[in-house]
């Protein structure tokens, strides 16, 4: 599954949203999700199975819990993918930056004489 394919569903967002802000258990993943989104615990355990075999979620077992965290190398697709787009951004960003900058110029000149 692409990186994009993976974060286009907004319960996985959410997830690694959660888990951005530090680890926690499948439980506690659950609950605010059954709460936000109102699906099941399986549905649930099959998103943070989706996010663990595409690299954006690790598990750990500690006793009978399984604690989750954030995988940072699962971005590196997305990242990979939207670098190439930089470059063609960052131009128009900059040739816009130009023509904002040109256009307060202009009207600070003409500011007194309508005055």
């Amino acid at each position: 599954m692409h990186a994009f394919d993976v974060l286009g569903d907004p319960v996985r967002r959410r997830i690694l949203e959660l888990l951005a802000g530090g680890e926690h258990t499948a439980g506690q993943v659950t609950e605010v999700i059954r709460a936000e989104f109102g699906i099941s615990q399986p549905a649930v355990s099959q998103q943070l199975k989706v996010l663990r075999e595409n690299g954006f979620a690790t598990v750990r077992a500690e006793g009978t819990r399984r604690i989750y965290a954030v995988d940072p190398s699962g971005a590196a697709d997305a990242e990979e993918w939207l670098s190439r787009l930089r470059g063609f951004w960052s131009q128009r960003l900059d040739a816009l930056g130009t023509e904002l900058a040109r256009g307060r110029r202009e009207r600070g000149r003409r500011a007194p004489e309508e005055t």
